[in-house]
């Protein structure tokens, strides 16, 4: 038998956050570290050591240690530590493929100053790897990945090809038995040939071509020995070659030949757990995701990169904001299978990251408002797809009630007052800003003398006015008052009514504005309070009193909710042995909220009797707690579109809520959006013993299925379900998933634990308010379309008038594919990212525009002049030349 090479590479994994909070990890992290540089320094035999393939680990360390940079730089750039390419190792199924890209891109650029990044997509332990993954790592110029979970049984050797749907790929290294297949070596030659000797029996003809031994798992120390007993074991026989190397190393003398080939996602629990339930457990983590990254790629960066010019680009504060994006996209955070100290960082994280998108989102409209020549409210369209549709915003005008629908109306404050000196301080010392609320702003103020007295006016608007010199006035104030401060001050508001409204516009060019005028309404949106009903002459919506669903066109069901019992973990759900579930609710109570004729809405109430918790000895679900779910369900004028919303306050412990959608034809299989692509999904999942193939799969903003598209907000979870031999009736997505456990022993669908098995209060949810918005349309819609419907509607800014921007236009016109960036990159560039998600290739129309094709690392690829040719299934991303805005 020839000599067998065994590449050894010292690795940690390292998770940032999860059974312990971050600054615990990494007090052991600089531990680690402080302890491996000097050995590497002093023991040229310990030749490699792999970072985990992410640059967070050291920017957390330097952060504690900035005077080893320089050390660490040199074990760098000469190639003894591996670091990057990643910035941190993340979950793919519950990220936006922009955080992915983004990710990838902060890693490299961090690497740089280290001599640069490892040229290979290292993915070792998340749950599951999406479809486009080689289409991002080819684009980054890797040819290589090394990877754990969710290989199907197809693949039968350690090493595959693996392609994206456009055809692009990468070798993957597989590890068939984890990325700790080497972990803690023995000390003595003997021992650690017995013990490669059996690695290789175990792993038998799955084995590819030479044997990679990872040496390394969660949170561990590298070996000093490691040298000394791998140059014994050279010298003790000849069956193996050991060596201590590094993964680009080892890669490059691996073969290419025969490989069997997958396209297409990894989501296979047939050798290793795919830990499906982390798609579901503390939803508040996961719409927060959604709302966060919704903010900052959809409104944050398309508005500031088209109407705030390339001089105004907010770099450090988005740099900011996606640090914690991407720090809260790591495995162990975004899955919210860690402890509750971490899950409340996350959300801090997300939070913060939030706000700074919407203060980006608020400087960019004044910008845009600033440049407008018309007065009034201008809607802006932030989709690249031309739409009308429905839009709110507030007036302090008259309203035409054909047209236009009013949501609610704000009288005037107190006309007149008169206070004394020591209460105009106060109230004028709480006013911060021109701002009262978000419907009524400070548009002018103005004071008096009369000797004996003042009088203040004040002058109350709709909008937000410039420069509306409010620190002046209360400083005069100020000065009048200290000097007289028996005075009585006589305040006067001038208010006139205030209203926020509904209205239907005409279409408004893909990234464009239009000055607003209320659109004629064809079929408008009538709700019937005798049958409970809402119509528009193109859907029907009739509510069921009794059970609190309501029919769409005659189809009776929807907005089901089925509650029954979850003894699982964060990690999986499994059904307790006695389930009682409960699928229908005590009471219902119904109303008209809004009759139309833009919008008309139902609301309705069901309270629930849900069991309290699950006594873990019986397996029972036991007590009773009550709630009450509140149901909105509306319909637009003009459209054919069902919006829904759905909130309660989580009560009960130990269970899992499901929306039912009855679908209209009966489906065996459903398609998915996911990062820059649509996924096709069957029925069943693979699975093995040690844990069930349950078929709960991931969506990012919409699935389609049995003659339905329902676009959501969060809603990471769903299951084609009502099985009836080979098609499914019924689309279920999980609204919450409350369980007690980090991770559990004994499990019905995964009897082994997968984590510590360590209570967590918070995954239970309780007190937690939960908000699940959704729209549901045929298959005859774009469900792209429908997503940005929901995610980023129409919206509203106010002009004052004198600008150079006419009533209407388009600040850039894209059509041929799906639009996933707008932003400026260095020197004020605007960069266009797109995918083409149809198995057609496509023309992207840039409509004039010209610029360069660049690949993930900002590389140029080719020129491009107006147009360019997207393949099927192709991301690509576009520098356009220097711009003047519209």
């Amino acid at each position: 038998m020839p000599t067998r090479r065994v590449a050894v590479v010292p690795h940690t994994h390292w998770d940032r956050e999860w059974y312990e909070p971050f600054q615990t990890f990494r007090m052991h992290l600089v531990e680690l570290l402080d302890n491996l540089i000097p050995l590497m320094e002093h023991d040229p035999s310990y030749r490699r050591f792999m970072l985990d393939g992410q640059m967070a680990v050291v920017d957390d360390y330097l952060e504690v240690r900035p005077e080893m940079e320089d050390r660490l730089r040199a074990l760098a750039a000469s190639g003894r530590i591996t670091m990057g390419p990643w910035y941190i190792l993340m979950d793919e199924f519950l990220v936006s493929g922009e955080t992915m890209w983004r990710d990838l891109q902060l890693g490299i650029a961090k690497g740089a100053a280290f001599g640069g990044v490892m040229d290979v997509g290292y993915l070792p332990d998340m749950f599951g790897h999406v479809a486009q993954m080689p289409q991002i790592l080819a684009q980054g110029g890797f040819g290589d990945a090394v990877l754990w979970r969710g290989v199907p049984s197809a693949v039968d050797r350690t090493a595959f090809r693996w392609e994206a749907p456009d055809g692009s790929g990468v070798r993957v290294e597989y590890l068939p038995t984890g990325y700790g297949n080497g972990a803690s070596l023995p000390e003595s030659a003997e021992d650690l040939l017995k013990r490669v000797r059996d690695h290789v029996d175990e792993i038998g003809e799955f084995l590819f071509d030479q044997l990679l031994l990872m040496n390394g798992s969660d949170h561990l120390h590298p070996q000093p020995f490691l040298g000394r007993v791998l140059a014994e074991a050279n010298t003790a026989q000849d069956d193996f070659r050991f060596e201590i190397t590094s993964l680009p190393e080892y890669l490059a003398q691996v073969s290419s030949e025969g490989l069997v080939t997958w396209r297409g996602e990894l989501r296979s629990g047939w050798r290793a757990n795919m830990l499906m339930g982390v798609t579901s457990n503390r939803v508040d983590v996961k719409l927060a995701e959604a709302r966060t990254t919704a903010e900052l790629e959809r409104r944050a960066e398309p508005l500031s990169a088209l109407f705030s010019g390339p001089e105004a680009w907010p770099q450090a504060m988005l740099d900011i904001a996606w640090r914690e994006v991407i720090r809260n996209s790591a495995h162990d955070s975004i899955c919210a299978c860690s402890v509750d100290e971490v899950v409340d960082a996350v959300l801090h994280r997300f939070h913060e990251a939030r706000r700074i998108g919407e203060g980006i989102s608020t400087t960019a409209r004044k910008a845009l408002a600033a440049s407008l020549a018309t007065p009034g409210a201008t809607i802006v369209n932030l989709d690249q797809r031309s739409r009308g549709g429905v839009v709110e915003l507030v007036v302090a005008d008259e309203v035409d009630t054909s047209r236009v629908q009013v949501l609610s109306e704000r009288g005037g404050l107190p006309s007149a007052m008169t206070l004394d000196a020591e209460t105009i301080r106060t109230v004028m010392g709480m006013l911060q800003g021109p701002k009262i609320d978000n419907d009524a702003w400070i548009q002018g103020i103005s004071i008096e003398d009369h000797g004996e007295r003042l009088s203040v006016t004040l002058t109350i608007g709709a909008h937000e006015v410039a420069n509306v010199p409010i620190a002046e006035a209360k400083q005069d104030l100020y000065t009048l008052i200290g000097a007289r401060p028996d005075l009585l001050i006589d305040v006067a508001m001038v208010q006139p009514p205030i209203r926020r409204v509904l209205a239907k516009v005409d279409p408004i060019a893909g990234y464009g504005w239009k000055a607003f005028e209320a659109a004629s309404i064809a079929k408008p949106a009538v709700a019937d309070a005798g049958k409970l009903s809402l119509s528009n002459g193109l859907v029907e919506v009739i509510v069921d009193a009794q059970d609190g669903t309501f029919a769409i066109d005659g189809l009776a069901g929807y907005g089901k909710l089925v509650d029954d019992g979850d003894l699982g973990d964060s990690y999986n759900y499994s059904p307790p042995a006695l389930d009682s579930v409960v699928d229908r609710p005590e009471a219902v109570s119904a109303r008209i909220i809004e009759e139309g004729p833009v919008r008309a809405t139902i609301e309705i109430a069901s309270t629930y009797r849900w069991p309290a918790s699950i006594d873990e000895a019986s397996q029972e679900r036991v007590g009773e707690v009550t709630t009450v779910v509140t149901t909105l369900v509306s319909v637009l004028a003009d459209s054919s579109v069902v919006a829904v919303e759905t909130s309660f306050v989580n009560p009960a412990r130990d269970h899992r809520l499901r929306i039912h959608l009855p679908l209209p034809v009966p489906a065996t299989s459903s398609r998915a959006e996911c990062a820059y692509t649509i996924v096709e999904r069957g029925l069943t999942a693979e699975g093995r013993p040690d844990e069930y193939g349950l078929p709960t799969a991931p969506s990012r903003r919409f699935v389609t299925a049995g003659g339905l598209t329902v676009a959501h907000e969060g809603l990471n979870e769903y299951e084609l379900i009502d099985v009836e031999g080979d098609s499914a009736r019924t689309l279920a997505f999980t609204a919450l998933r409350a369980t007690a456990m980090l991770s559990r022993l004994g499990m019905a669908y995964r009897p082994f634990p997968a984590g510590p098995l360590t209570p967590v209060e918070g995954l239970q949810m309780v007190g937690k308010e939960v908000r699940c918005r959704y729209h549901i349309a045929g298959t005859d819609v774009d469900p792209y379309a429908l997503a940005a419907d929901l995610h980023v509607p129409l919206e509203a800014v106010h002009a004052e008038g004198g600008g150079s921007r006419e009533r209407s236009g388009c600040a850039l016109r894209i059509t041929g594919a799906e639009v996933s960036a707008l932003r400026r990159v260095a020197g004020g560039t605007m960069e266009l990212r797109v995918f083409n998600p149809t198995d057609a290739e496509t023309t992207v129309d840039l409509d004039g525009r010209r610029g360069w094709l660049v690949d993930l690392r900002g590389q140029a690829i080719e020129p491009v002049d107006s147009s360019f040719a997207l393949r099927a299934q192709g991301i690509a991303t576009v520098w356009l030349e220097a711009d003047e805005l519209p």
